[in-house]
């Protein structure tokens, strides 16, 4: 019986649904995380009878068919990727992009990948770089010396060494934008990766037009509103439920034929 294995493509589908929203929900506090949407296509139809050939006598076209869709599947999962609020945190390597854009970092084998989680530190060697140690490109060094560390929305990064009266520029921040972010292959760890899909980077200066500022200080909050996660989980549970009983209908139906066949 085909309801069996369409409802089961449904439940399926749900299941994978349920998984991507808790991935949301688990991530609530993620900095700079950005939500992700389960999307679907439905499958090939089996075609009963045509629509549009002619009718019996030929006498006019038959003017709608009969097609019968044999489920679902999953076609992609889609991040969102809007602006997450701006959190103040006060630390002076606390950086976070308000608009279009993502930090460069010097990943593993020197290749370059790219984030929205702006929690920057320093090495020992005085230079810029994520929780995980990877350096922000281009490099950025900051005095041993150095009192204050100051970056304007421009991405300058200016430092006030001791002894000096004015502060010094150490260095300039560049962002990167892609024609398709959904297109960026996550890497964990808050990073992505440049793909066929995204497009090639297209670097800049924050502030240019089309391009983030950027916020010293502040951290980008994840963009997952629970409120809306626990709707979406809903919703996914009862049509989980309803093609479970689908299921359960088309048993029940078989049985009445098996019994009948005795």
């Amino acid at each position: 019986m085909r309801a069996l294995a369409i409802a089961a493509t449904g439940m399926n589908a749900q299941q994978t649904n349920v998984e991507v929203i808790a991935n949301n929900i688990a991530n609530i506090n993620t900095t700079g995380f950005k939500r992700a949407r389960a999307e679907f296509t439905d499958l090939l139809y089996q075609v009963e009878r045509m629509q549009g050939i002619p009718a019996r006598g030929g006498q006019g076209v038959v003017p709608e068919g009969a097609q019968l869709g044999l489920g679902v599947r999953l076609a992609a999962i889609r991040n969102i990727n809007l602006q997450g609020t701006l959190n103040q945190t006060g630390n002076k390597l606390d950086l976070a992009l308000n608009g279009l854009g993502w930090f460069q970092v010097e990943g593993p084998g020197g290749e370059i990948l790219y984030t929205r989680d702006g929690a920057f530190n320093t090495n020992g060697e005085g230079q810029l770089v994520t929780l995980d140690g990877y350096r922000v490109e281009p490099a950025i060094t900051v005095p041993q010396n150095a009192t204050e560390v100051t970056v304007n929305q421009s991405g300058q990064v200016f430092a006030q060494v001791d002894g000096q009266a004015d502060a010094q520029e150490i260095g300039q921040l560049t962002i990167a934008t892609f024609a398709n972010d959904a297109g960026l292959a996550a890497q964990g760890g808050n990073l992505f990766k440049e793909t066929i899909a995204s497009g090639g980077p297209t670097a800049g200066v924050p502030g240019d037009p089309g391009m983030a500022v950027v916020h010293q200080g502040y951290l980008e909050d994840s963009n997952v509103d629970p409120v809306k996660e626990i709707s979406q989980l809903i919703s996914a549970q009862r049509a989980y439920e309803m093609n479970s009983k689908v299921i359960s209908a088309a048993d029940e139906m078989a049985s009445v034929v098996t019994k009948g066949l005795r």
